[in-house]
C-alpha cells in the first residue's frame, strides 16, 4: 500500500542553526507512517518581514511560499509560530487577489507537528521515551495565535519516563518576543532569566517547546551562565529514544 504523502516545511531558524531538527521532523513523520516530501526550493513564510511592517516584501515571500506548497497534501512543520502567522495573518496580504483561494487552501492544510500527531494518531502514543524532568515552554504565538498547548501536553503525557514539571502561571514570555532581544536587550534578558529560573526551581533537566527561536534564546542564556539545564525541541524529544536505539 502506497504511503500518503506529506509536505515538510522547514522554518528559517531550523534551516540555518539547527538542521538536525529538520531531519528529526522528517524521521518522525515517516515513523507515523507517511512519506515525507521536502521541496528544496522552499524558503521563508515571511513572518519576520510582516511583523516588522515590511508588508510589500512579506507579500512577495508569501507568494513564493504559496506556490512552493501548492497542491492538496498536508503541510507539516516544527514551528507553531510560523503556522500561527500563516493561518491568521498571511491571508491579509492576499485578500481579493489572485492568490486568495490558493492561500485559503494552504491555510487549511498547514499544521504544526503537534497538531499533526493528534490528527494522524489520536492516542498520541508513538513509542517515545525520554527519562528526564521536562519544563514545557508554550511560546507566546502558540498561546495567542495557534492554540496547541493542550495537544503538546497530551503528547508529552504519552512519553515513557518523562516527568512534566510545569505548574500554573508558567506561561510567560521567554524574552525572544519577535525580536525583543534586538531592540530591548535588558527586558529580553530579564524575561529569559525569569523563565529559566522558573524551570530550574521546578527541578527541570530540559526545557522543550514547539519553537526553535524561543529555545535558541534560552539556550544562549544557559550557555552564557553555565546553567545545569538543556533545551530540546519537541520533535527531537520525541525522536530521542529512536536515535539512541540506532547508536
Amino acid at each position: 500500500m502506497q504511503k500518503k504523502e506529506v509536505n515538510i516545511f522547514i522554518p528559517c531558524c531550523v534551516d540555518e542553526f539547527y538542521p538536525y531538527i529538520a531531519f528529526d521532523l522528517i524521521a518522525l513523520v515517516e515513523k507515523l507512517g507517511f512519506k515525507a516530501n521536502y521541496n528544496t526550493e522552499q524558503t521563508c513564510c515571511g513572518r519576520v518581514l510582516y511583523d516588522n511592517g515590511n508588508w510589500k516584501e512579506a507579500k512577495a515571500v508569501g507568494e513564493k511560499f504559496i506556490e512552493d506548497f501548492s497542491g492538496y497534501s498536508s503541510i507539516v512543520t516544527c514551528s507553531a509560530t510560523c503556522v500561527g502567522y500563516v493561518k491568521n495573518n498571511l491571508g491579509k496580504l492576499f485578500y481579493n487577489t489572485s492568490y486568495h483561494n490558493s492561500y485559503k487552501s494552504l491555510a487549511e492544510r498547514i499544521m504544526d507537528i503537534s497538531e499533526f500527531i493528534h490528527v494522524s494518531k489520536p492516542d498520541c502514543n508513538i513509542g517515545a521515551e525520554f527519562p528526564f524532568k521536562v519544563f514545557l515552554h508554550n511560546n507566546c504565538k502558540s498561546l495567542n495565535e495557534y492554540d496547541v498547548q493542550e495537544e503538546v501536553r497530551f503528547i508529552l503525557d504519552k512519553v515513557k519516563g518523562l516527568h512534566l514539571v510545569n505548574e500554573e502561571r508558567c506561561d510567560f514570555c521567554c524574552g525572544y518576543g519577535s525580536g525583543l532581544y534586538m531592540y530591548n536587550e535588558p527586558v529580553s534578558t530579564f524575561l529569559t532569566k525569569r523563565k529559566i529560573e522558573k524551570a530550574l526551581s521546578l527541578g527541570a533537566e530540559y526545557i522543550t517547546s514547539t519553537d526553535t527561536t524561543c529555545l535558541m534564546q534560552m539556550d544562549n542564556y544557559i550557555r552564557k551562565n553555565n546553567l545545569n539545564i538543556k533545551t530540546i525541541h519537541l520533535v527531537s524529544l520525541l525522536m530521542y529514544s529512536s536515535k539512541k536505539d540506532n547508536e
